[in-house]
């Protein structure tokens, strides 16, 4: 008799999601959809590379720095998340909190936090991210 994998077989993966905590059914789904959206996941970020990261924006918030206005947005894909600072913006159409976004930029640690500043980014319609 062959081993069954839990992962694949389908009562095990039912069982499974049936008690899991509500943190991990939210993980999971938004694994799922920065998978079908592309990209690196965040927990496989390293800094200082370029990386492209898929995910939805949990909050979106105005944090002045020096004096410059700075659009800060925590992006969460289910594997982790990535701090996204766009300098000189107080707003940007779109990006607000439950946003689907692809980003692409230059990764680097800022305060121990994966944090891209200034990102290339692109809103993704909510069918592609579901």
């Amino acid at each position: 008799m062959g081993t069954v994998k839990s992962s694949r077989h389908p009562l095990l993966r039912a069982l499974s999601r049936l008690t899991a905590g509500n943190e991990q059914l939210i993980a999971e789904d938004a694994q799922k959809a920065s998978a079908a959206m592309g990209g690196t996941p965040c927990a496989s970020l390293s800094g200082r590379r370029r990386a492209s990261v898929s995910g939805t924006l949990r909050t979106v918030t105005l944090r002045p720095r020096a004096g410059v206005p700075a659009l800060v947005a925590e992006l969460f894909d289910g594997t982790g998340t990535l701090t996204v600072i766009w300098l000189g913006r107080r707003e940007i159409p779109g990006i607000v909190p439950g946003a689907a976004v692809r980003v692409e930029g230059f990764v680097g640690c800022d305060d121990g936090r994966k944090t891209v500043y200034n990102p290339r980014y692109e809103l993704v319609p909510a069918t592609a991210a579901s």
